[in-house]
């Protein structure tokens, strides 16, 4: 039996991201799955194309690499997404699963970040990911966590007030999520921030890769960055310009959505033959 895990990710053309967040995941994958070959793909054709260019580095699409794995006779592939949003990307390599499921004897796919909510018996992702970040939640009685997501035209951008409703419930009174192209917007977090009499905000990535939105979008010196912004509102600003990747508690969800795929415990985006129904 051969057996193989494909790491999706939508990638990066920052190699310090790559290999402080994506890396890291896939080493932990590799060790945690004896007996699979582990394979990288990105969704991103952009990047691809950059890294290809920039740094004569190649990484192939979803589609490539799982022709790939069918030309070399591989007998299960299990396909883990690691993305935070089940988006049009989701979607896009949902779609290649779709495609080629025919040619595996077992062919499995795994669930991003943000997917079931705890209804019924199906766990929520939604707790699970709060506590595994809730170091980097932590603030003053002044201070306010601002989790600086990336937004999407997807309806399942829903995921984020969702998201900002449980870190309520949860106690994290303080912790506000804002999109770069969705919604909730900066506005709406300045509107958070002006009701909480808060003086001093930390902004942190709500994203595997600290890549270009997070270096240059929400952390840069440029007048239309977040930083930039919230400090012209008077407020105290601490970037943290990290990946959520480089947190081994988060990268760890990944791990055990591998798990849920092998043990077949959560099938809402397990066998791709459920996903058509």
């Amino acid at each position: 039996m051969k057996k193989a895990i494909l790491v999706v990710s939508f990638g990066t053309s920052y190699l310090d991201a790559l290999e402080n967040s994506i890396e890291k995941i896939e080493t932990e994958i590799k060790d945690k799955f004896k007996g699979y070959d582990i394979f990288r793909c990105f969704t991103s054709h952009m990047i691809i194309n950059k890294l290809k260019r920039v740094h004569n580095i190649e990484v192939d699409t979803p589609e490539i690499v799982l022709e790939k794995l069918k030309d070399l006779g591989y007998n299960e592939v299990l396909v883990q997404p690691i993305h935070m949003i089940p988006g049009e990307e989701y979607d896009y390599v949902k779609g290649n699963v779709v495609r080629f499921e025919k040619h595996f004897d077992t062919m499995k796919f795994g669930r991003p970040i943000f997917f079931y909510q705890g209804e019924e018996e199906l766990p929520n992702d939604y707790t699970i990911f709060i506590e595994s970040i809730k170091e980097l939640l932590e603030c003053d009685e002044e201070e306010a966590v601002v989790l600086f997501g990336h937004g999407s035209a997807h309806y399942s951008n829903a995921v984020y007030g969702a998201l900002q409703t449980m870190l309520y419930d949860e106690g994290h009174e303080r912790a506000f999520v804002g999109t770069v192209e969705g919604y909730p917007t900066l506005d709406s977090v300045l509107k958070r921030i002006e009701r909480n009499n808060i003086k001093k905000v930390k902004l942190v990535p709500l994203m595997v890769v600290a890549g270009d939105h997070v270096k240059n979008d929400m952390a840069s010196d440029e007048e239309d960055s977040w930083k930039t912004i919230l400090e012209s509102k008077g407020l105290e600003v601490e970037a943290h310009v990290h990946g959520l990747g480089e947190v081994e508690a988060f990268r760890k969800i990944y791990i055990d959505h591998i798990d849920d795929m092998k043990n077949d415990t959560y099938l809402g985006c397990g066998e791709t033959k459920k996903l058509r129904k």
